[in-house]
Order: structure tokens, then C-alpha cells, then sequence
């Protein structure tokens, strides 16, 4: 340890803070928090340890702080984001780029020294008067190929109390490491507080990421998703590091599907935000082993997958007995959950599609709360915000799967790609091989905006593989990363997609809320060889036998002849204007977009074309070859 930096460390810590920060041996380590106490001037600073009562701390400071206020439930709390702080804010949220460098123009940048420039000015003195939490945690499990050793500096004991649910305590890594921990740091500060614990200039919000140094600056903002550094912060960090090293970092679920004999088949998906993620990862029956972030390595010719995260932080809307058992019990039964923007009333939360009767006026997201009451705008704040959260860890979930601490993860049988599209994709299909999914599906899958990012909703916009917004390499490469891998394995996962959001001509969806377990259990049972399927312009659909089948068996519900045309009537003009959109994109956004892409396009252009022409612009089913691949 330097002379300057012990200096500042002996200065600002506890004879025992230093003493637990002292036995890393790691000079970037102390340098990165010296640094964050020199910048942001904390009156005190406290070293978390894995120990249980420092993992309690937390809890009860951001109880004792006002950052979170308990409910009735024992273990529940309630936090409250400011009005203009509810999602993923974009225009705030750059990447530091170095002179020289570029990254895609699609992605939202700024030059580096400038950048850093005006988020330390912003960050200068920001904790005065308050503490420094300083918290060492993993992304994936611990002593693996898949950890990644993380640090973060934050003033908000909220933060530090979500870090508990949602990752793998990491204080004995970064011992065991040393010197050797690669890690990635995070300093975040709130900024300053108003009467309620909110953080009172957002306009002066900043999200920014230095991946030349592999850190994250975070000012002026408590929204979990823009301050709790290891999130999508730490996966645009991550997927450089993939790149580097030849595997891939992915904003997907991981689950495990039941099939016949209790054989259990792992799956993956890539759902945007409010696109059904969550919810098909906790379908009642199969395991949940993550609901957002996954890594993937190639492993002797096998692809190994494993959750860089061991909590969740959902989206509560719509959550409700009937369709999420699961996860309702765990928000109704005494534990360890932080709701947030909920509208709280007697000690109880609200949130919008629970399914119950809901009261009048409460406290939310927009203090004192009641029926009819306005912004400043004079739009009408709703009883809870549609991007209200819970966070929650992965083993109060009675299906967590039991791999999910395995060092070697598991096996990958199948990917989803899941997007919002009212008009074009079947409820479910399959690629016709890995380079096909990766560029039709995933590489082309769009949706609507919604009101998990900041802005407009319901804007039809392409959502490269679900990870656009976190792409911290040129978009090209990453797909390009995306074909390679395959290249790697002697049997690729197979790529599916599925769409919950199809409406028929009268706008009605055509999907039920619960047709997804079918669509899930049919990939099951495809991956294993068992069913067969109609191999359309797109991809392989299911037959309808096989649905009347798995409805009645996963459902108890009657499937009808007529049910299938509807969902799988393939309307050739939408999905041609899909495609012109997607390849519009690539060309436009995507700089150095590998010459695959065009190729496969072209190849379901003909298709599609080769279809309207036989079977004309609504092709039934039945129209398409079986096909027992």
C-alpha cells in the first residue's frame, strides 16, 4: 500500500474497517477506495464482510435511515424512488469513450475525459455528512470460471441491503484473490437527499461507464437499476471481458424445464423489459435458476450457462395469485423483500394487477397519495408505478433450482428470444440452425418500448438479442461473437422464439397469459427429439395434435382446430415488413454487421415471398411440410 493511499485509508477508517480492508492484498483495491473517499468525502466509512451481522446492518441502517420504511409482513420494507428516477434512464446513461476508440453510433456515448470530467465534478463532496458503505461481492458463483470479483462504493444503505438479496457475498474472494482479482468497481452516491430519503436533483442524473478502467459513476439517483453497479452497469463491463475472452455475457434467464421421467432440460431467454422474462422463468413446475443476466462458456464442446446474479429484481406489475403462484407467495409470506414505488396503505402494498380491491389514497412513489391526483403536467399518477419492483433472493423461491451456486454451471439445451409484436412472429417457432436463430431471432428481435426505460412507450424499435442498450463493443462484433460461439460447441442450444403479444384482427391477443408453459414444454419435448413440427418460411412450428396434447396435459384446456389457425396462420406482409425493418436496422445502426446477416434475411425473404405466392398473404398451418428434424 502506498504511502498516500495508506495515509488517506489510516485517516478515514476504524482501526477494524482498516484492518478488514488491509487483508486484501490488492493495491487497485485501495487505491479505488482512497480515491472514492479523497472525491466524495464521507463523514465516516464502514467495510462490509460476509458476516451475517454485517449483511443485517444494512438492512436496519436503510430502516434506521428512512430509506426504507417496514410493512406489516415481517422482513418486508418499502422503498421510494423520485418522480423522474422510475427506470433505466438512457439519455443519462454513456460510456466513457477514450480518444481514438468509437464505439457503434447507436450507442449512447461521450469522450472519455470530458465525461469523467463532469461526473466527478457532480460527484465532489456528495457524501458529506454521510457514510461510505464499501461492500465486495461476485457475479457468478464463487471460486469459478464464470466469477467475476466486484467492488462498490456507495452512501445509500438501500443500495447496499439490495446487493445483499440480489449477489454472492465476495469479501473472502477478493481475500483469496489478491492481487490476482480482475474485479470491477462501482462508486455511487445519491447525491442530495430531500424530506423523504429521495434523491432531490435528478436532473442532474449521470450513469456513466469507464470500461478502459472497468468502472461505473453513478450521481443523483436511486433507481436500483441505475445504481446497483453489478446489474446491466456491470454487464456492459462484462461483455467487453467476454469479448476479450471468447465467451458471452447475456441479458437471460436461466430455467430448468420438467420432462417425461423428471428429466430436466436447462433453457435460456432474452425477453425486453415487461415482455413476459420473469414470469416464464418462474412458470409454476420447473426450476428458476436466474431471471436476467447469464454467462456462457464453452466447455468442452458443451455450453455451460450459470446466473451471474442469486436474486431478483422484478417487475411487480401484473404479478397476482392466479398466474404467478410462485413469486406471490413469496411477497405475501414473511422474508426478506424490498418492494419498490408500490403504493403502500395500513402497512400493506398495492400494485397495479394484483388482482385485489385496492384503496383510495396511500403513500407512493408521489408522496401522499390519492384517487385522482396530478402531476405536474396534469397527467393522472396512478396508484403505483408500472415499473414498481421487488427484490427478492433466489433461494426464498421454492423452485430455485439447486444448481444454482455450481461452479460448473449447466448445460445449455435451448435459447428463447422473446419481443412484443402485435402483428408479425407465431406465439412460438424454432430456427432451422443456430446461425439462423442468432440472426433471425435474436440479432432481429424487436419490440415495443415500455415503461422499464425512461421515454416514450410503445415505440415499435428493434432490440438487438435484448442487450442493445448494454452493448459496450461495436453491435457487429457482438453478433459476429454470437456466431463464433456456436462454431465452439459440437451441438449448439437450439434457438427459439416466441411472441405473448400477437392480437388478432380485432386486437385481441391471441396468447393467453398461461399458453407460454405450453410453448415451453413443446421445446422440451422438441430438444429431446419427441414431437414433431411444420417447417414454415420462419422456422418449425408445432402440429397441432402435439398442442391438443400438451394442452390438456400442462393446461387441462381444450386446444381446437381453430385456436391453432390463429395462432399460426403465417401473415407474410407483417413478417416482410419486420424483416425490411430488421434489415434497415443493420444497416443503418450496426457498423461492420457480419455479411450472415443479409444472407439469412434474403434466404427468408425468398421464403416468405415463395409463400405468399403458393399459399397467398394468409398461409394456414396446414399449408407447410412436416418436417421430424
Amino acid at each position: 500500500m502506498s504511502g498516500e493511499v495508506l495515509s488517506v485509508l489510516r485517516e478515514n477508517l476504524s482501526e477494524k474497517d482498516f484492518k478488514i480492508l488491509a487483508a486484501i492484498e490488492n493495491e487497485k483495491v485501495h487505491l479505488f477506495v482512497a480515491d472514492a473517499i479523497q472525491l466524495c468525502e464521507p463523514e465516516k466509512v464502514w467495510v462490509s464482510t460476509d458476516s451475517p451481522r454485517d449483511i443485517e446492518h444494512s438492512r436496519q441502517e436503510a430502516i434506521r435511515l428512512g430509506e426504507e420504511i417496514p410493512l406489516n409482513i415481517p422482513g418486508h420494507t418499502v422503498h421510494f424512488d423520485g418522480m423522474e428516477d422510475q427506470g433505466r434512464d438512457r439519455e443519462v446513461t454513456r460510456y466513457l469513450v477514450p480518444a481514438g476508440d468509437k464505439l457503434s453510433p447507436a450507442l449512447n456515448q461521450i469522450e472519455r475525459e470530458t465525461g469523467l470530467k463532469e461526473v466527478r465534478n457532480l460527484l465532489k463532496g456528495a457524501m458529506k455528512g454521510r457514510t461510505m458503505i464499501v461492500r465486495f461481492l461476485t457475479l457468478g458463483p464463487a471460486n469459478s470460471i464464470f466469477s467475476i470479483p466486484c467492488l462498490e462504493c456507495t452512501d445509500s444503505y438501500y443500495v447496499s441491503h439490495s446487493l445483499n438479496l440480489l449477489y454472492r457475498p465476495g469479501y473472502e474472494e477478493f481475500k483469496r484473490l489478491g492481487s490476482r482479482a480482475r474485479f470491477l468497481a462501482t462508486l455511487h452516491s445519491a447525491g442530495e437527499l430531500d424530506q423523504r430519503m429521495v434523491s432531490a436533483q435528478p436532473d442532474k442524473k449521470r450513469i456513466y461507464i469507464d470500461y478502459s478502467t472497468d468502472t461505473v459513476y453513478s450521481v443523483n439517483t436511486q433507481y436500483a437499476g441505475n445504481t446497483v453497479g453489478l446489474k446491466k452497469l456491470a454487464l456492459r463491463l462484462t461483455i467487453r471481458r467476454a469479448d476479450e475472452e471468447g465467451w458471452l455475457a447475456e441479458h437471460m434467464f436461466l430455467m430448468g424445464v420438467t420432462g417425461p421421467n423428471k428429466r430436466k432440460t436447462y433453457l435460456a431467454g432474452a425477453f425486453p423489459s415487461a415482455c413476459g422474462k420473469t414470469s416464464t422463468a418462474m412458470l409454476p413446475g420447473e426450476t428458476i435458476l436466474g431471471d436476467d443476466i447469464a454467462y456462457f462458456r464453452a466447455i468442452e464442446g458443451k455450453c455451460r450457462a450459470a446466473n451471474a446474479e442469486a436474486g431478483i429484481f422484478g417487475i411487480i406489475q401484473n404479478v397476482n395469485a392466479k398466474d404467478d403462484p410462485t413469486i406471490w407467495k413469496v411477497l405475501t409470506s414473511p422474508g426478506e423483500v424490498i418492494f419498490s414505488n408500490v403504493l403502500v396503505k395500513d402497512g400493506r402494498p398495492y400494485w397495479l394487477g394484483m388482482g385485489v380491491e385496492v384503496p383510495e389514497e396511500g403513500e407512493n412513489f408521489s408522496g401522499k397519495w390519492f384517487r385522482g391526483k396530478k402531476d405536474a403536467q396534469g397527467k393522472e399518477i396512478p396508484l403505483a408505478h408500472k415499473n414498481a419492483r421487488y427484490t427478492v433472493s433466489l433461494k426464498k423461491l421454492e423452485n430455485c433450482d439447486p444448481a444454482l451456486d455450481d461452479p460448473q454451471g449447466v448445460e445449455l439445451a435451448g435459447i428463447i428470444y422473446g419481443g412484443r409484436d402485435a402483428r408479425a412472429w407465431f406465439p412460438c417457432q424454432q430456427s432451422f440452425n443456430w446461425d439462423h436463430g442468432i440472426v433471425a431471432y435474436g440479432a432481429c428481435l424487436e419490440t415495443e418500448t415500455t415503461y422499464a426505460i425512461i421515454g416514450q412507450e410503445g415505440v415499435q424499435e428493434i432490440n438487438l438479442m435484448s442487450i442493445q442498450d448494454f452493448v459496450s463493443i461495436p453491435l457487429g462484433k457482438y453478433v459476429r461473437n454470437n456466431l463464433e460461439f456456436g462454431k465452439k460447441l459440437t451441438q449448439p442450444p437450439v434457438v427459439f422464439a416466441v411472441n405473448y403479444f400477437l392480437r388478432d384482427g380485432s386486437g385481441k391477443f391471441v396468447n393467453a397469459v398461461q399458453d407460454k408453459h405450453v410453448w415451453i414444454k413443446w421445446m422440451e419435448r422438441r430438444l429431446h427429439g419427441e414431437l414433431r413440427a411444420r417447417r414454415t418460411p420462419t422456422g418449425y412450428i408445432p402440429c397441432l395434435e402435439d398442442l391438443q396434447f400438451l394442452f390438456r396435459e400442462v393446461l387441462n384446456k381444450e386446444y381446437t382446430p381453430q385456436d391453432y389457425r390463429n395462432q399460426f396462420t403465417l401473415r407474410v406482409p407483417e413478417n416482410l415488413a419486420k424483416l425490411e425493418r430488421a434489415e434497415k436496422f443493420h444497416r443503418q445502426h450496426v457498423e461492420d454487421a457480419p455479411p450472415e446477416v443479409f444472407q439469412i434475411l434474403e434466404e427468408q425473404r425468398y421464403r416468405l415471398q415463395e409463400a405468399a405466392r403458393k399459399f397467398g398473404e394468409r398461409a394456414a398451418p396446414e399449408c407447410f411440410p412436416l418436417d421430424t428434424e
